[in-house]
């Protein structure tokens, strides 16, 4: 539910922007498809008690490094000095425009969306090996 109050978080940040055809794709794409993919894969899946006693010890080193990254990021942003300054005039919006967005997209942000892709292909892969079950003799 938090994956889907970020993406939604994401929107409005685009919004913000005034990139409201990107808004509208995050909504659609993300906050829609993807997530209700890996809700439904998540929900099929048949963890037994074996895998999940396996799985404690990662959660707790995945909680640590999440703290970590948390307390990194918050403590960088507010140690910013560009924090305190004011741009003088906002640039024009990379994704006002279709023609604009389509280039930024396979220039600019083309290797973000590849691994971002690769990452949603790892992570699907996992939730098959997961959910495959074992048969014992």
């Amino acid at each position: 539910m938090f994956l889907i109050t970020t993406f939604i978080g994401m929107a409005s940040l685009f919004v913000l922007l005034e990139a409201y055809f990107l808004a509208v794709i995050q909504i659609l794409v993300y906050a829609g498809a993807v997530v209700v993919l890996f809700l439904f894969i998540i929900m099929l899946l048949d963890v037994g008690e074996e895998k999940r006693v396996r799985t404690k010890l990662v959660t707790w080193i995945a909680s640590f490094v999440g703290l970590a990254l948390l307390i990194v990021g918050v403590v960088g942003i507010t140690s910013s000095d560009n924090i305190q300054t004011q741009a003088e005039a906002l640039p024009e919006a990379a994704g006002a425009t279709l023609k604009n967005f389509g280039y930024e997209l396979f220039t600019t942000y083309q290797l973000p969306m590849q691994v971002t892709g690769f990452l949603l292909l790892i992570a699907m892969i996992g939730v098959i090996v997961l959910s495959k079950r074992v048969k014992t003799d």
